[in-house]
């Protein structure tokens, strides 16, 4: 029985990509593009944008809940590449978790007099433990009430726009204060991740009326929706309050933008909105990446102890993405967070377009926007790595080793493992 409308679908693009995103890497952005801070995130858009297309079309012809696992499996079939990506989406949604709890804890430091290194490290735990709790005795608690949480999020967020347009000076914006065309399209890059949920809508392909119609509408509209959102936000942002104090706030850029229109009264109800945004975003991605992991294990392609579960939860899924987090979340900055999250979506979505393009025929899909869609993401990913090798090389090391780790398990596990209990063969 399919009952999610267009409205609906849109509402899931929408919520998975204004979840904590934004309050965690807006002054990322500004650090790097600075007067040009709107253009880097209409370059990330454009990514999104074209990439949504390859979505949409698959999404029509492959309905399920898999998602981009499904995708990646019908273009590549059962090898060493798509198994490998399933593992690289589930440690990507693990980075993603540990974006949303060190933007909760920068946020919510700000409530604190006195900050040190153990309150942000108490903040970025409690930040994922009790949304575990939650997903363990009630999974649906938090479930039932993300469309309001939408809601709340994305009208506090044009409540900042409409009240902070009058405080707008233009000049700050004007190209002599922007950063060079290569710094531009790297915070662009870094802030990516802000847009990678529209994937979220093919996952509910299955229950969506009219899919044919619907899907590509939903995608289309909750990505440049959110384009014209964070572009609209960039421009109060950087317009509204000097580079100097956004630097100095940089982890909470957005509740600094709402000074100037609403005084310390908008510091604090943007600094509270974005706890509660991204504590269930954590909420949210800790049920999706459990179940995720529960439908590839079932598959043979992960252990089968994350197939444990208990009264509908996926008892073990939870755990250990909870632990896993927890252990990015506490030992990895946010600057590194956002880069390995977004170069980790990048690559996905580089090989899902060209599943796309592999598909175009079954999908009837136009070649040369696929093509785009491809050079576009590889070369975003590149440009991404290129410019974080020469200033945080450390990024670089830790996102090849989640791409050596999910290969090195794919061959082993799936060789040794899987190749037995399913009688697969590479």
């Amino acid at each position: 029985m399919r009952s999610i409308g267009l409205l609906g679908a849109v509402s899931i693009g929408i919520g998975g990509m204004v979840g904590g995103g934004i309050f965690a890497v807006l002054g990322e952005a500004v650090s790097l593009a600075h007067g040009a801070t709107a253009i880097a995130f209409a370059v990330a858009g454009l990514v999104a944008i074209f990439t949504a297309y390859s979505y949409a079309k698959l999404s029509v012809t492959y309905q399920s809940s898999g998602g981009t696992v499904t995708f990646i499996d019908k273009a590549f079939g059962d090898n060493v590449l798509s198994g490998s990506v399933n593992f690289m989406l589930w440690l990507s949604y693990l980075v993603t978790i540990s974006l949303y709890a060190t933007a909760f804890a920068s946020y919510g430091a700000t409530f604190f007099t006195h900050q040190s290194i153990w309150l942000k490290h108490a903040l970025i735990s409690g930040a994922i433990i009790f949304p575990a709790i939650i997903n363990l005795v009630s999974a649906s608690f938090v479930g039932k009430s993300e469309t309001v949480i939408v809601v709340i999020k994305v009208s506090l967020l044009i409540l900042v726009i409409v009240v902070g347009a009058s405080y707008v000076d233009t000049s700050r914006m004007s190209p002599h204060h922007w950063a060079s065309p290569l710094s531009i399209v790297v915070a662009g890059m870094i802030i990516f991740v802000a847009y990678e949920g529209f994937e979220l809508i093919a996952n509910s392909a299955e229950d969506i009326k009219n899919p044919d119609k619907n899907l590509p509408r939903a995608f289309y509209l909750s990505v440049v929706i959110v384009i014209a959102l964070y572009i609209l936000i960039s421009i109060i942002t950087v317009g509204s309050v000097s580079e100097e104090v956004l630097m100095k706030a940089k982890d909470y850029a957005l509740a600094e933008a709402a000074k100037p229109a609403l005084g310390h009264t908008g510091f604090v109800i943007v600094s509270s909105a974005a706890l509660l945004s991204t504590f269930s975003a954590i909420n949210a991605t800790i049920y999706g990446n459990a179940r995720l992991g529960y439908t590839i294990a079932k598959d043979g392609k992960l252990p089968r102890m994350l197939m444990n579960s208990k009264r509908d939860v996926p008892f073990n899924g939870v755990l250990y993405t909870t632990l896993l987090s927890l252990v990015l979340a506490n030992t990895i900055d946010l600057t590194e967070i956002a880069i390995i999250g977004s170069a980790s979506f990048l690559l996905i979505f580089f090989i899902v377009n060209v599943s796309a393009y592999k598909l175009k025929e079954e999908i009837k899909a136009s070649t040369p926007i696929l093509m785009i869609s491809s050079v576009l993401t590889l070369l975003a990913l590149v440009t991404l790595m290129f410019h974080t090798y020469t200033s945080n090389p450390k990024a670089v090391v830790i996102f090849m080793s989640f791409v050596i780790i999910s290969l090195l398990f794919e061959l082993i596990y799936g060789r040794y493992v899987r190749g037995k209990l399913f009688n697969r063969k590479y």
